[in-house]
Parts: structure tokens; C-alpha cells; sequence
């Protein structure tokens, strides 16, 4: 265990935004096995946040996150720390390779596109909890509509209670119309009651639903990927609503019914506004094979534009302001953590003024066979734990030993070591080669416990890892 996860320090906070940077490295340690300079740098970087909300305004506005910089190889888990981060602390996350970018005019796509990214995920989060607080209303309404799919008012009792016919007595509808309603409404009302039961899912129900318009391949490929897909839904936004009928189960009818009453419900002007703040202020990029951009112009192949990617990028850094169609983002107050191997370059081959945009460097360290042995177990999502899962669900109960563990961990600080250091990544080589026999055979194997030790280890992987040739294809 960490020196964090020893002090066994408990989470009090009711909001992440409230957890002390200890108790953000101890939410860490539950999925993250080592690397605590980095989880100190992210908790410290989310921890700011938090005080700058706390500032005067005159302040808070001069107040930038101090991006970082996470150095290490593959595998040992910068993406990871970036990611629990930002779900710990409920904001907008997007991961972006660098390479991905390039020089306006070669290819690739604009470096702008990673904040309009960045907001498309805090619109999701915020129609999410939106559709959350008005579930109970959509279903309500979904339900009236099913009901009506189910058992129609007839047309002569509704035209009849629109022009309101009065007898003689000027008692208003006429007996029979009286008594036909009412049975309706009695029929409805077991309907709505075996609907609420569940014992009408299965039946066959004609109802109206949305049909998207046919828009898409309507763009130049000239426009670019990025501004062909911004017209593209915005025009799909602003198309008249078509609707087509179509035959479905009651279930799949109220599913479609409650999204399409909940989408009505939503105030979308609302939940751009939050989202834009909610990017703008919480947001947080990671920029991952940023050392595959470091260095000068090669005057050969893909290199060409690499000090164009890094000047593309460093506006969006430095702070920014991006059109979108949610109006003007800017960039000021987002967290960038960017993160590379750097094998074969160094941080100061980046541009001078890029480096100065990250001034919080981290260097996560190549994982150890004791590592290994701990990402097996100590994680909530250990490997173990999601293969025991697996195949309970065919009743079939996996056992690893002490022994076993040790020499699974062992194997894969060998592989590593031998060839292509891929970090944790190898376990899950090692552990899919391992079990694959009982992965194939567990439906006959219902019933049955099968324990993993070393000696089934070592008959499965150690002929493989012994011959060189065969260790590269498949270890």
C-alpha cells in the first residue's frame, strides 16, 4: 500500500469539490496502484479549484490553473489519474492525442476542435441530470400517450365534447354518451394499471415517433470534418420535425415515448449555459502523446508539422477564445494535463513558450513486480476481481493463490523487461493467455471451482515466455 492508502484516511466531504487533497489521493488509491508525486500534483490542481471559487471576483478572474505535465512511460497510468480525476470531481473530461492535430492546410483536424469536444461532454453531463429532473414528468406524460396509442378516444365522443350537444333538460351529452365514457375511462384505467405492472411489455403497439433528417453527406469534404458535423446538427436542429409511424413493443414504445416527453421538458438554452460555465471553469484536457510533437521540422515524413502542432496548440493553452455554436468558450481557466513517454525526445524540445504553459512536471515511474502483484488485487476494478465476475455469471468460481499471483506478476515483469515495456497493460496479455482455456470451456464447467496457482501458471505462460521468438507475438 501507498504511504496515502496506509493512513486509511476516510472521506467525510458530501461534495468532491469539498475533499482535501489527502482525501483526493486517498479516492486515487482505490484505483491506482503507486504514482503518488502525480496524484499529489492532480489533487493540489483540483484543490485550487475549489479555493479560486472561494476568491473575490477581481481575483478569481487573474487566478490560471497551473497545467502539468505527466512524464512516463505507457502503461503505468497518467491516463488513468487524469480520467478518476475529473469523474471524482464531476467535470467535463476529454482525452486528445497531439497527433491527432497538425498544421492548418496538411491533415488532421483543428486544434479548436478538442474545446468544442470539451463542451459536447458538459452538454451530455448537464442534459443527463436535466432528464433526471424531469423524469418523473416525462413518464407521466409518456405514459397519457401510450395509453391513448392503446385505446383511442373515439372521435364521435371527442367531437361530441367539443361542441358540447345539450338535451333537453340542458344536461349537457346524452345519456349513452355518458355511459360510453364512462366505460372508457374504466377500460383506461386498467390498462394504465396493467401497464404499470408490466404485463402489457411484451404486446405490439402503431405509435407516432421522430424521424431524423436526412442530412448527413450533404457537405464539401473542402468544409473539413469539423465545420461539415457543426452545420450538419445545426441544421438538423432547425429542419422541420418529421414523424413516421412504426410498429414496436409497449416497452420499447414508452422508452422512445419518456426520451421524447423529456427532450420537450428540457429548457436546452439552460443546459448550454451551465455546460458553457461548467467547460469554461471545471473543464479538464488531456493532451496525451505530447513527446510525438517535441522536437524541429524533420525535413522527411509524418514529422513535418511538428513544431506546427505545438504552435496551433499554445493559444488554446495560453487562453483563448473558440467559436462554437454555444457561443465564444474561452480556455483561460481550463485544466490541460498533458503527458508523453519521451523516449526519444525531451520537455525542453518543446517550444519554449509551450513549456512555460505547463510548469508542473511529473515523473511517473516504470512499475515494479510488487506493483504488479498489487494492480492484480488492491484496485476496486483489479483485473481478478472483473474475471471472478465474468465467469460467476456462468457458475463457475475462480481461486487465485498467493503463489499464483506472485508468479503472474512475475511473468509480466519478465515480458516487459524482455521486450516492449507496455507497463500494466501486460497483465491483461498474461491474464487473457492464462485463462483462455476456461474462458472457452466455462459452460462446461458449471458448477466447478478452478483454482489459480503457480503451478498452472507456469504450465500455461513459462513454455511461451521461454522461447524468445514465441514471447514477442504473444506475450
Amino acid at each position: 500500500m501507498s504511504e496515502h492508502q496506509s493512513e486509511n484516511l476516510p472521506i467525510v466531504a458530501t461534495d468532491a469539490s469539498d475533499l482535501a487533497p489527502r482525501q483526493i489521493v486517498a479516492e486515487l488509491d482505490k484505483y491506482i496502484v503507486g504514482q503518488d508525486q502525480a496524484k499529489k500534483a492532480v489533487a493540489i490542481a483540483l484543490r485550487n479549484r475549489w479555493r479560486r471559487k472561494k476568491l473575490p471576483p477581481e481575483i478569481r478572474e487573474e487566478v490560471a490553473p497551473k497545467n502539468i505535465l505527466m512524464i512516463g512511460p505507457t502503461g503505468v497510468g497518467k491516463t488513468e489519474i487524469a480520467r478518476r480525476l475529473a469523474a471524482l470531481a464531476g467535470a467535463p473530461f476529454v482525452k486528445v492525442e497531439a497527433t491527432r492535430y497538425t498544421e492548418i492546410g496538411y491533415h488532421g483536424r483543428d486544434v479548436e476542435s478538442m474545446v468544442r469536444d470539451l463542451v459536447k461532454q458538459a452538454i451530455n453531463i448537464f442534459e443527463t441530470k436535466a432528464r433526471e429532473e424531469v423524469r418523473v414528468k416525462a413518464a407521466e406524460a409518456a405514459e397519457e400517450r401510450l395509453l391513448e396509442a392503446l385505446l383511442p378516444t373515439p372521435s364521435a365522443w371527442a367531437e361530441s365534447a367539443a361542441a358540447g350537444p345539450r338535451n333537453e333538460g340542458g344536461s349537457g351529452a346524452g345519456p349513452s354518451a355518458n355511459s360510453a365514457a364512462e366505460m372508457h375511462e374504466k377500460t383506461r384505467a386498467k390498462l394504465r394499471k396493467k401497464l404499470r405492472d408490466g404485463t402489457l411489455n411484451n404486446r405490439d403497439v402503431e405509435i407516432e415517433v421522430a424521424a431524423s433528417p436526412e442530412v448527413a453527406g450533404i457537405f464539401a469534404p473542402s468544409m473539413g470534418e469539423e465545420m461539415g458535423m457543426e452545420l450538419q446538427d445545426a441544421l438538423s436542429r432547425v429542419m422541420p420535425k418529421r414523424t413516421r409511424r412504426r410498429k414496436m413493443s409497449v416497452a420499447e414504445a414508452r422508452r422512445i415515448m419518456e426520451a421524447e416527453e423529456a427532450e420537450k421538458l428540457i429548457d436546452q438554452e439552460a443546459v448550454a449555459r451551465q455546460a458553457v460555465d461548467a467547460a469554461e471553469n471545471l473543464g479538464i484536457i488531456f493532451i496525451d502523446e505530447i513527446d510525438k510533437v517535441a522536437g524541429a521540422h524533420s525535413l522527411h515524413g509524418p514529422d513535418v508539422s511538428r513544431e506546427g502542432v505545438q504552435r496551433d496548440m499554445l493559444p488554446i493553452v495560453e487562453g483563448a477564445s473558440v467559436n462554437s455554436r454555444w457561443g465564444i468558450i474561452r480556455t483561460d481557466h481550463i485544466l490541460f494535463i498533458a503527458a508523453g513517454a519521451f523516449h526519444m525526445s525531451k520537455p525542453s524540445d518543446l517550444l519554449p513558450e509551450l513549456q512555460g504553459r505547463f510548469p508542473i512536471r511529473v515523473e511517473l515511474k516504470d512499475l515494479t513486480e510488487e506493483d504488479f502483484r498489487r494492480i492484480l488485487t488492491t484496485p476496486k476494478n483489479a483485473l481478478t476481481k472483473q474475471y471472478t465476475a465474468l465467469l460467476s455469471t456462468e457458475e463457475v468460481e475462480l481461486e487465485f493463490t498467493e503463489e499464483g499471483l506472485t508468479a503472474m506478476a512475475h511473468i509480466a515483469a519478465l515480458a516487459n523487461g524482455r521486450s516492449q515495456n507496455i507497463g500494466a497493460r501486460r497483465l491483461q496479455t498474461v491474464m487473457e493467455k492464462l485463462l483462455e482455456d476456461v474462458s472457452f470451456s466455462a459452460a462446461d464447467l458449471k458448477g466447478q471451482k478452478v483454482v489459480i496457482d503457480r503451478k498452472m501458471v507456469e504450465e500455461r505462460l513459462k513454455p511461451i515466455l521461454d522461447d524468445e521468438d514465441l514471447a514477442k507475438y504473444i506475450l
